[in-house]
């Protein structure tokens, strides 16, 4: 992916290496796992925590403590300018992200300008260890995180590097997926999506919310792909970028994660889909390009 030289956003806080107080139990947001056991909620192992906190951080309940019992925190008071380990803010994994940001905000203006509305830029708040944000707080454990009651993406860079390592899912594409995902989510926020499944899940059973919950995150990753079709047309994407992400869509697919991390899969408790599903999803949107090839709330999944 080219992306050095590019625009970056403003709209990054950096909180790294900010001291965070307070309880490790929080209300809610949409992310993606990186690890934990079974808990009530939805999320079992990986794949289930990323679920879990999409929940949560949709209903307001910490996803980390439902689905892996881990704890998970959001903040977003005060910044830094430099990380715990002395990295500059501005070092080249920063202008990464902002130059991502900077790419979805162009590619969702666009495309709300051309539907006759004004898309609303969410924030990113770089974070290390833990952070508070109006969903509660959260750990590095918990992921990349979207939080609707502030409308900031989170995401503590570590997780790149689980990612790759641990996930077997390199490449700055697959980053810029992640981003994308969770800039999905803003925009589900914002044509009303996550409200109503919030308003929704009040009257779900626990299996009718995580089903729900699966169909949030598989439109989060189509409309991941609309942006990834919109950048590619621009030029920006080399061969193997795409396989990067659908690689990163197959190793956090709630299978795949349960699979690697307890060896067996518990397919009521999924709640961001499956690898084949988070595939299918995220390439339906970069085949058409189009966010309203992105309805998984009509039949199969």
């Amino acid at each position: 992916m080219e992306w050095k030289g590019r625009r970056q956003s403003d709209n990054v806080e950096d909180q790294r290496g900010a001291s965070m107080g307070g309880s490790p139990f929080g209300r809610g947001g949409m992310r993606i796992p990186i690890g934990g056991g079974r808990r009530g909620g939805g999320g079992l192992s990986i794949g289930g925590i990323v679920v879990v906190l999409i929940i949560c951080w949709i209903t307001g309940i910490n996803p980390l403590t439902l689905l892996s019992g881990r704890d998970v925190s959001f903040d977003d008071g005060g910044t830094s300018q430099q990380t715990q380990q002395g990295t500059p803010a501005n070092d080249e994994m920063t202008a990464f992200v902002r130059t991502v940001l900077a790419d979805t905000e162009d590619t969702w203006s666009e495309i709300f300008k051309a539907a006759g509305q004004t898309y609303q830029d969410p924030t990113l708040v770089l974070f290390s260890g833990q952070v508070r944000s109006a969903c509660g707080f959260a750990s590095s454990a918990s992921g990349p995180f979207y939080c609707p009651g502030d409308r900031k993406l989170y995401l503590d860079t570590t997780f790149f590097n689980e990612l790759s390592q641990r996930f077997g899912a390199s490449g700055d594409f697959a980053e810029a997926y992640v981003i994308a995902h969770e800039v999905g989510h803003h925009v589900q926020n914002l044509i009303g999506v996550l409200p109503k499944f919030n308003q929704m899940r009040q009257r779900m059973s626990e299996t009718e919310a995580n089903q729900m919950s699966v169909r949030v995150e598989l439109q989060a990753d189509c409309f991941a792909g609309v942006w990834g079709k919109r950048t590619d047309q621009k030029g920006l994407l080399s061969q193997g970028d795409l396989e990067e992400a659908l690689n990163a869509a197959q190793q956090i697919g709630d299978d795949t994660l349960q699979k690697r991390t307890q060896g067996y899969v518990v397919p009521e408790s999924f709640n961001h889909g499956t690898s084949a599903q988070r595939m299918r999803w995220f390439k339906r949107g970069f085949d058409s390009g189009n966010m309203n090839s992105c309805d998984t709330f009509s039949g199969d999944v």
